[in-house]
């Protein structure tokens, strides 16, 4: 996050808006790859921020690789979502509403590993019952793009 990191220089923890993309990847049963996040220790969706002169699908390609050390054939767009209710506060403090465009990943190639920091594990979870440890804020992203 080298944009939002030289902005926080600034204005602090105080709330941003910040462009990102979610990547929904499914395997053949249908159920979604959530990592476990190292900030909250719960599970959530891949994605991130958006860097200068990122297309929403590059900051989607760039996420799942790092995040997931995967690549897609391409992207369906799912849903851009933005509001009050996509308010997110880190462990650390920094504050932002998300402007996220939710993307599924298609033709997906690679095995799922866990790439950088950010993460501890990766899973398989099924959508017809509850996610044990499910990031309250992944759960509303997966609510309003229509997955749960």
């Amino acid at each position: 996050m080298g944009y939002i990191k030289e902005l926080r220089k600034y204005v602090g923890t105080a709330p941003l808006i910040m462009a990102g993309a979610c990547v929904i990847v499914r395997n053949e049963e249908g159920h979604i790859l959530l990592q476990k996040r190292a900030d909250t220790l719960d599970w959530g969706t891949i994605g991130g921020a958006l860097e200068l002169g990122d297309s929403f699908e590059e900051a989607a390609a760039r996420e799942l690789y790092e995040e997931a050390g995967l690549t897609a054939g391409g992207f369906k767009f799912v849903a851009l979502l933005s509001g009050k209710d996509m308010y997110f506060k880190y462990p650390h403090g920094d504050e932002i509403y998300n402007v996220m465009a939710v993307y599924e990943a298609e033709g997906v190639e690679g095995e799922p590993k866990v790439n950088d920091d950010e993460g501890l594990a990766l899973a398989y979870f099924p959508l017809d019952r509850p996610i044990p440890g499910l990031q309250p804020f992944s759960e509303l992203v997966l609510k309003r793009a229509g997955y749960l």
